[in-house]
């Protein structure tokens, strides 16, 4: 079985403080992971870029309320 490389998790920089609860965004080289920051082994969902890309406008513009 292949090694999986290092994933490198970040939160936004307007999660707040290490109490809030958050998610962390991992970035590989075709998706980007989200896993909750309360449960880091807990599951974690993918998306392609382009559907990332599409949901973070979607959010920016208000329209998912």
């Amino acid at each position: 079985m292949a090694e999986q490389p290092q994933l490198n998790w970040f939160k936004s920089s307007y999660s707040g403080t290490p109490q809030n609860e958050c998610v962390e965004c991992a970035e590989t080289a075709q998706h980007i992971l989200v896993r909750d920051s309360k449960s880091v082994r807990g599951p974690r969902c993918g998306f392609s870029r382009e559907a990332w890309a599409a949901f973070t406008v979607a959010v920016g513009s208000g329209s998912l309320s």
